[in-house]
């Protein structure tokens, strides 16, 4: 494919309201069929990326400026086109991300309801009034745009995690430049495209694919942007922090994880085991939110583990595009190596293997491997310390919930946690005492809504929290004035 809604994808830079040609490109392959390469896309130069820069600097106060009803027309135009082509983007999504259709429709799906959303949220911006403490002033308290935006965003949720951050950034006033993930160059020039008909004002938007070493430390480094939004490694989001910090640049960090689902001995048999497949299994455990420790008490464990087993071993796994597939392949082959390494460090600390733990070889050659589970770990060890970015789940082993509640927290992350019980007692317990930023009840720990607020504690996040209301904390800066007449 050398072309999307002919936008030639050796040209597919849009800097300045233009598309351009980079300095290089890179091939898109096909996870799910490595014999199926996408295209290959351009790659930025730091020159084209510092003329993104400049031109979303001159850019940001003409958009500020434009009519509210403007703005929430091009966010809901944007969502609505998402929403009417999910079936055809999310093809596409899947076909270079690896997550069977569902989810890449899915996905896009959900994309065009962030822009929904915030094109609603537009109108929304309404200041406050205040009485001074001294006689005759007046006080308003309002919200201005923060600037130019810097979005970098990876390759698990290409389209939504680039959505909720580029629909508030906009809709708030500022100019946005977008590095995405170079493992999914298709969908970030597919949104883009769509964006570019909207006839925003030249560089309001700008899209410069590259790598990290290049696009990334260019933007994290540049006196000239106002606020970086990343998602991606803690390793990298410290050094996101470090490069901002000497600049006083704002900054937006999410990070990594490493989710506790807690199996309390009283929890519905079925419901575990159906929440634990979702959280720890779907998108081939590629999530932030997935479910990678699961913690189990000892009165339920043989029960649950022998269920969980059993519905493990129906779970298919195949061509992302192919139906009735649960899991497409991993992303890429370095990811698979790494997949494959985990499994090797958890065997070495004494784990059980006690389902999958295989590359699998099926009708096309792709990443694919099997859902992986260990029995008998130790929270301690380094599977259940460090985030592992698989379809695998580890068993720890816990008498009540007390010390099941101290086995989730004790982690340097704390993004979301789960608990699935049947009792109120429990569940309020629970809620009260995990340190994660989202907690679950009786659901699976990957899941969340757009119109509430996304984060965690911890080394998981940093900075204010993503989407609905509270993304104002980060894309607007607040300002404060006093009034006497004459």
């Amino acid at each position: 494919m050398s072309f999307i809604n002919n936008i030639k994808v050796e040209t597919a830079l849009y800097i300045g309201g233009e598309w351009q040609a980079g300095i290089d490109t890179i091939s898109n392959i096909n996870p799910s069929d490595v014999s199926e390469d996408l295209g290959q896309f351009a790659q930025a130069s730091q020159t084209q990326v510092e003329q993104a820069i400049q031109a979303a600097k001159l850019a940001q106060p003409t958009w500020e400026k434009t009519p509210l009803e403007r703005k929430q027309a091009v966010l809901q135009a944007i969502g609505d086109e998402m929403i009417a082509r999910c079936d055809e983007l999310g093809t596409l999504l899947s076909r270079e991300e690896g997550k069977p259709f569902a989810e890449g429709r899915g996905e896009i799906y959900r994309a065009g309801q962030f822009f929904q959303y915030f094109a609603a949220e537009v109108l929304r911006q309404i200041g406050d009034n205040a009485a001074s403490v001294r006689p005759g002033v007046s006080v308003e308290v309002t919200r201005e745009a923060a600037g130019v935006i810097a979005i970098i965003s990876p390759w698990n949720f290409p389209t939504a995690t680039a959505a909720w951050k580029i629909a508030p950034a906009l809709a708030f006033g500022n100019s946005v430049i977008w590095k995405p993930a170079n493992l999914t160059p298709a969908s970030a020039v597919a949104l883009t495209e769509i964006i570019h008909r909207q006839g925003l004002p030249a560089g309001t938007f700008n899209l410069v694919l590259g790598s990290g070493a290049v696009v990334g430390n260019t933007l994290i480094s540049s006196t000239q942007i106002d606020g970086v939004s990343f998602t991606g490694s803690v390793d990298t989001g410290r050094k996101v922090a470090a490069a901002t910090a000497p600049n006083f640049v704002r900054c937006q960090l999410e990070m990594g994880s490493k989710n506790a689902l807690v199996i309390a001995d009283d929890a519905d048999i079925q419901v575990a085991v159906e929440a634990t497949i979702a959280g720890s299994f779907s998108g081939a455990g590629q999530k932030c939110t997935a479910s990678s420790r699961l913690v189990v008490m000892d009165s339920i464990h043989d029960r649950y583990v022998d269920a969980l087993i059993k519905r493990m071993s129906e779970l298919k796994v195949g061509h992302a595009l192919k139906e009735g597939i649960f899991m497409g392949p991993v992303v890429d082959e370095n990811q698979l190596n790494a997949n494959f390494e985990w499994i090797d460090k958890a065997r070495h600390s004494g784990a059980e293997l006690a389902f999958g733990g295989e590359r699998l070889s099926l009708e096309h050659d792709g990443y694919y491997m099997s859902p992986t589970l260990f029995l008998n770990t130790k929270n301690d060890w380094q599977v259940n310390q460090e985030e592992v970015f698989a379809p695998l789940a580890s068993v720890i082993r816990v008498a009540d919930l007390d010390e099941a509640i101290s086995v989730a927290n004790d982690t340097r992350f704390g993004l979301t946690g789960g608990i699935i019980t049947q009792s109120l007692r429990s569940s309020a317990i629970f809620k009260e005492q995990i340190q994660t930023g989202c907690a679950m009840v009786n659901l699976p720990t990957a899941g969340t809504d757009y119109h509430v607020p996304f984060g965690g504690r911890k080394e998981s996040s940093f900075g204010p929290r993503e989407q609905g209301q509270y993304a104002k904390e980060f894309y607007t800066v607040v300002k404060t004035t006093y009034q006497r007449p004459y």
